[in-house]
């Protein structure tokens, strides 16, 4: 079998690439530096023609980044026909600071916020204490954002146990709380262990989470900074994929052929069990995800010009 083979035959027997078209979501980081802004805006510009169904922007640990996160979800309200998203947290900020943000977006004509707990400042994945005055968890801050606007709310969820849970019905009974609070959709953290993810979606299904749930997908090409950001948060990377890694840290064609083949595959198996919608961190990079949307079936509309001809 060819890695062509490896790739498209899981794609042709999901039907994906054909007539049905997938829902697709972007995240994005608001720039650090005049040099990251361009970067960013370009990546921006390359997949906005894809029409997804909606774009977020994060929100960094401790709010650090919190007007950053306000300008750029702004500046793409006013400059593109994408539909943002801010993400929001809890972390570092009382009730009234947390709220004022929130009404901010609402006037601003904002209607999407994902909503988080958050991180402590500098410490992705460190432990958490809430402020006294402050909301306490995501399933708070969810229905503090309904109090204040009839805004879309999106939720995250573990693709397996979370690490500061007890067990998955744990999980569960939160997802459930946050759904209840007002949230509409839950957006999972990225992961490699799909047979780990059916098991896990199979339960929260059968314990009646009917809201769109989108699985996160993260094409990277440097597993060095790869097992960076999933240690902290608790993902854990199949010996498989470090194989495929393996030896190629001077050859980044290639680590971006095999990172454009995984998350494909990975698109085109959870398609196959019947998911209809992939949530993918960026990076703030397009060139990976516009060539795996563009596999999966998802494209921008040929010009009526270009038709007739």
């Amino acid at each position: 079998m060819s890695p062509s083979d490896a790739v498209l035959g899981p794609i042709a027997r999901a039907g994906v690439g054909g007539t049905s078209r997938p829902n697709v979501s972007f995240e994005f980081s608001p720039p650090k530096t005049p040099e990251a802004e361009v970067s960013l805006w370009e990546a921006i510009r390359r997949l906005e023609p894809l029409d997804p169904t909606f774009v977020s922007v994060t929100y960094g640990a401790g709010g650090s980044t919190r007007d950053r996160t306000h300008r750029t979800v702004l500046r793409m309200l006013k400059e593109t026909t994408l539909r943002p998203a801010a993400h929001l947290t809890c972390v570092e900020a009382s009730r009234a600071e947390v709220d004022e943000v929130i009404t901010d977006y609402w006037n601003a004509g904002i209607r999407h916020i994902v909503a988080l707990r958050g991180d402590p400042p500098g410490q992705i994945g460190g432990a958490y204490t809430p402020r006294a005055d402050g909301y306490r968890n995501a399933t708070e801050l969810t229905a503090g954002i309904k109090a204040i606007g009839d805004f879309e709310v999106s939720v995250g969820f573990y693709p397996h146990v979370h690490p500061e849970s007890p067990s998955l019905e744990h999980d569960i009974d939160v997802l459930k709380a946050k759904i209840d609070a007002g949230a509409t959709r839950a957006i999972t953290q990225f992961f490699f262990d799909l047979d780990g993810f059916l098991r896990t979606m199979e339960t929260v299904r059968k314990a009646g989470v009917t809201i769109p749930i989108s699985p996160g997908i993260m094409p990277v090409t440097n597993f060095k900074g790869l097992k960076k950001m999933a240690g902290p948060i608790g993902i854990q990377l199949p010996a498989w994929l470090a194989n495929l890694f393996e030896g190629l840290d001077k050859d980044p064609e290639t680590r971006r052929l095999i990172s454009a083949s995984v998350a494909t595959e990975l698109c085109a198996r959870l398609a196959e069990e019947g998911f209809e919608d992939f949530h993918f961190y960026t990076l703030n990079r397009a060139e990976l995800v516009y060539a795996i949307c563009r596999v999966l079936g998802v494209r921008e509309p040929v010009p009526a010009a270009e038709v007739a001809a």
